[in-house]
């Protein structure tokens, strides 16, 4: 087994000497549509399960109709309303701080309804912004368009109890942005696997899943040979345990 993946077993068995138990959770972004990369992606998961964000304003019913050949393991979150930019400046963003409050209930309300009608329960109320960015004025107003919970990435300073709203982030999203918009590479993204598992073993965070990120409509070869290792490895290691997003975002009333 190369060096990377022999890191990530050997930090699982510290998890077994320490008696607990990891946990991972997969979202995959910008879902609208059934497609080949859809069905590949769900090929390559297997049992494990996914987090459909889906864009609610694009989603077309074929992935309703879709999705019962999936099992029952899929969920589907809010991926905004359009995926639009509403920025005048600065990076991408849905929801800044600048737009208006009352512009952004409509769209979360009517992105939730939508959605609630075309994937019923599947359909959680959880809001997974655009370009992973919201900004935290506008968090009071999810409850009051039936959203319950937000996932971003790399947060962990928490959200305020006051609010009602729970934040289940992602960690290590596998696409390079910053780069050719392929694979971050395998020795990047066991590091960070590893890196996390540590934090979280030293419980120098809290203790909420690790987050893998993707990106079907742009995945490479190389993030598909690398996620049908992880797979194959974490799945036959007894200390790990891959989280539905059904079990992550409960109990929370599921508003319609």
């Amino acid at each position: 087994m190369p060096a990377g993946w022999s890191l990530l077993v050997d930090e699982l068995d510290r998890w077994r000497e320490a008696q607990r138990v990891a946990k991972l959770w997969w979202r995959d972004d910008d879902a609208v549509a059934p497609s080949a990369n859809l069905d590949r992606l769900v090929e390559i998961a297997g049992t494990v399960p996914i987090a459909l964000a889906v864009i609610p304003a694009d989603a077309e019913s074929e992935l309703a109709d879709w999705l019962p050949r999936c099992g029952p393991s899929i969920a589907i979150l809010q991926h905004g309303w359009r995926h639009s930019n509403h920025s005048t400046g600065g990076r991408k963003s849905e929801f800044p701080a600048d737009r208006s409050g009352n512009a952004v209930r409509i769209d979360l309300a009517v992105g939730r309804e939508r959605l609630t009608r075309l994937f019923g329960s599947r359909a959680l109320p959880v809001l997974v912004p655009p370009w992973n960015r919201f900004d935290d004025s506008h968090l009071p107003l999810l409850a009051a368009c039936g959203i319950r919970a937000i996932s971003r990435i790399n947060r962990s300073d928490g959200l305020p109890p006051a609010l009602g709203i729970s934040e289940v982030n992602v960690d290590i999203d596998l696409v390079d942005w910053r780069g050719d918009r392929g694979f971050i590479g395998e020795d990047a993204a066991l590091a960070a696997l590893v890196g996390h598992l540590q934090t979280r073993r030293f419980g120098s965070v809290c203790d909420e899943p690790i987050g893998i990120l993707t990106h079907h409509l742009i995945q490479a070869t190389a993030t598909e040979a690398f996620l049908q290792q992880l797979v194959a490895v974490t799945c036959k290691h007894p200390m790990l345990r891959w989280l539905d997003a059904f079990e992550i975002f409960t109990p929370m009333p599921v508003s319609t």
